[in-house]
């Protein structure tokens, strides 16, 4: 009599997980999402990272820019995307004015979206003028991803979507940052729509990894807004996004043919109903 032996489950990924994968050289993959049934999606197709993003107050909520989101919602789509997920490393962002006030309210902040929501850790945006946060909430016990470059917490500030660090002022000040961020506590940067050169500057410059939008590929990983890779959303077109389906098309289609079927009477037939 033979036995069967469980399949052997992949090992869940770490904070300590990715930094490793930069040490050996592997590409880290990481997308977002904000709910149960495209979390577990995302997940099975072996995901590394999953970041429930603020960017939810755009695609999720319809809002023009993810300063509206709260510090509840983040915490409700965060706990959604924890329980569909069994191998990726969740990681939320920390939503605006949850964090810049005072170490204290970062800390509060950061320690709810671990305790309620389930976050495996958290994301900020910002350089030195949070570093010294960042490492309270690090010394707390709490993994921290930061963010550097076009941070989006901050678009009325910037005025504008181009890219950032193109001058070489603000260049040095993003690496300074990068440096700092590591001092900090990090265990990783996301770097947003800077020139490429720079980001492979940075990730040369520093041992945590990191992950790069519209930063060009000599970053350890990439991240892309799970919406748009899809091509849910057809109205937005940066030069960084690569569509890998057309969601939009099939879905409109077939949502199409049910309001046809419907009107005809053609739904649902004999074989699709009780006796």
């Amino acid at each position: 009599m033979s036995t069967q032996l469980p399949e052997k489950k992949e090992p869940k990924v770490t904070t300590q997980t990715v930094v490793d994968m930069k040490g050996r050289g592997e590409k880290i993959s990481m997308l977002t999402a904000y709910d149960f049934t495209m979390a577990k999606l995302v997940d099975l197709a072996g995901i590394d990272i999953i970041l429930v993003g603020d960017s939810a107050s755009n695609v999720m909520a319809g809002h023009e820019t993810t300063l509206p989101i709260t510090l509840e919602h983040m915490i409700y789509h965060t706990s959604c995307v924890v329980r569909g997920v069994d191998r990726a490393l969740v990681v939320a962002d920390l939503p605006f004015m949850s964090y810049q006030v005072t170490t204290k309210d970062a800390l509060v902040s950061a320690g709810r979206m671990m305790k309620e929501a389930g976050a495996h850790a958290v994301k900020m945006e910002g350089g030195k003028p949070i570093a010294d946060t960042i490492k309270r909430i690090v010394d707390a016990g709490i993994p921290v991803m930061g963010h550097l470059g076009l941070m989006p917490q901050s678009i009325y500030k910037y005025g504008t979507y181009k890219v950032r660090a193109t001058d070489d002022q603000e260049a040095d000040e993003l690496l300074s940052d990068a440096k700092l961020l590591e001092e900090a506590g990090c265990f990783g940067i996301v770097l947003e729509k800077i020139p490429s050169k720079l980001a492979k500057k940075v990730t040369a410059s520093i041992d945590i990894p990191t992950i790069g939008i519209g930063a060009g590929s000599a970053c350890d990983g990439q991240v892309l807004v799970l919406h748009d890779m899809l091509g849910l959303n057809k109205d937005f077109h940066p030069r960084f996004l690569r569509r890998y389906h057309d969601l939009h098309t099939e879905i409109v289609g077939a949502v199409g043919n049910y309001v046809k079927d419907v009107k005809t009477a053609d739904f649902p037939n004999k074989n699709e109903q009780y006796k």
